[in-house]
């Protein structure tokens, strides 16, 4: 396997949407101008039956090492995933079954294989933890949790937090960086890319690799795509996007970004050159409307998670539906027919709330047939067509 070692692509790995390199970034560069091959991986705990786009971002860092010619392992943590990452929660995450994760990480791959490359001369490697965690016995656990301190543990902010608000911290919870910190180890690989929040878990494993391996393992950790007050996208906010999500969607979630994210959006999700991007900065920073800005990267953002058909399918569908104010041609029907207005759009989950589907009636954001809804006793009938706000159809079957 031929690796490159390519100085400007180097440069470019190390560089771009990248938080912090631990030990330090010379390390990581001599290794990489040496032009040994080397092994990472990026971990990824089955929690939903979708990787989204913070999951995209480590994967195009991971793809940066593929396309040198490096050895990549996707992570599948099917153990760790029973668990529950208590890394930003307020409260522990709800312990999920063997089953349950197993059928959330069913169409992982087929997700990532828009970014990585599954075939070739130089596949990415699909592995499961429960390969090694599963099989260790009590004293194998007691033997590897004495390589951390309780006081470690409790620097973790979230774990401060729920201190002062008097919330419960399990004990299982503890041993999540522990488990996934053994995960390096049980590879023995030479480095680890996470985003920004699992810096401790994969410092974790760097101190585990030195104890049990006298290796020293590297880590490298992404940005994480907020906006200038350090808010992550969710669903609360209407924007999160699913690698699984349509094309029409994807694009129409990055228009609803802020526009202070669009410069950190080019950076972390789309492959066009550093250039091009000072480019749209100079542009902005000279008084261009952001709104073109924009609209590239929607294409962008689609093109690098979905391929570029799907990225020209989500901006004719916003040009059409949302700029011009056209009906999709291929709305989706489900059944509603006899059924009040509020219950169908809460059953079909385009408002979370009864109380917001009279908010949006009272202000005339719902339509039947191009109609304003009156009021909240609205009956539908097979064959309507029923519009929440701009960009939201369904027909009533």
């Amino acid at each position: 396997m031929h690796i490159s070692t390519d100085k400007t692509k180097i440069e470019e790995l190390l560089s771009r949407g990248t938080e912090n390199i631990y030990p330090k970034e010379d390390f990581l560069r001599s290794k990489l101008l040496s032009g040994e091959q080397i092994t990472l991986y990026t971990g990824y705990d089955p929690t939903g039956p979708t990787l989204h786009i913070g999951h995209g971002i480590t994967m195009l860092k991971l793809r940066q090492f593929q396309d040198l010619g490096h050895k990549i392992i996707m992570l599948i943590g099917d153990f760790t995933g029973m668990i529950g990452d208590p890394t930003d929660k307020g409260s522990a995450r709800k312990q999920l079954t063997k089953e349950e994760v197993l059928e959330n990480c069913k169409a992982y791959q087929e997700q990532a294989s828009h970014i990585l490359n599954f075939e070739g001369e130089n596949p990415v490697e699909v592995k499961y933890n429960s390969q090694w965690l599963a099989s260790m016995t009590f004293a194998d656990v007691v033997e590897l949790t004495s390589h951390f301190t309780v006081q470690r543990m409790f620097e973790r902010d979230m774990f401060q937090q729920r201190i002062k608000d008097e919330k419960p911290i399990y004990l299982h919870e503890f041993l999540y960086p522990v488990m996934q910190g053994y995960d390096c180890v049980a590879m023995d690989v030479d480095g680890e890319v996470g985003g920004n929040d699992q810096t401790f878990n994969m410092l974790a494993g760097r101190s585990l690799m030195k104890d049990l391996k006298k290796k020293e393992k590297f880590v490298v950790t992404t940005k994480l795509l907020v906006d200038s007050t350090g808010k992550k996208m969710g669903k609360s906010t209407g924007n999160a996007i699913s690698l699984n999500d349509e094309p029409k969607d994807i694009f129409g979630k990055v228009m609803r970004w802020t526009d202070d994210m669009i410069l950190l959006g080019y950076e972390l999700c789309t492959t066009i050159s550093a250039d091009e991007i000072n480019s749209i900065k100079e542009k902005l920073e000279a008084g261009e409307n952001p709104r073109d800005a924009k609209l590239r990267l929607a294409f962008e953002v689609t093109k690098t998670f979905l391929g570029e058909e799907s990225a020209t399918i989500g901006k004719e569908h916003f040009a059409t539906v949302i700029q011009g104010n056209q009906k999709p041609t291929d709305i989706q029907q489900v059944d509603g027919d006899g059924k009040n207005i509020v219950d169908f759009l809460v059953d079909n989950k385009l408002v979370q709330s009864r109380s917001e589907v009279r908010r949006l009636i009272a202000g005339k954001g719902v339509k039947c047939n191009d109609v304003a809804v009156e009021g909240v006793d609205h009956i539908l009938k097979s064959g309507d067509v029923v519009q929440k706000g701009k960009r939201f159809f369904l027909k009533v079957a």
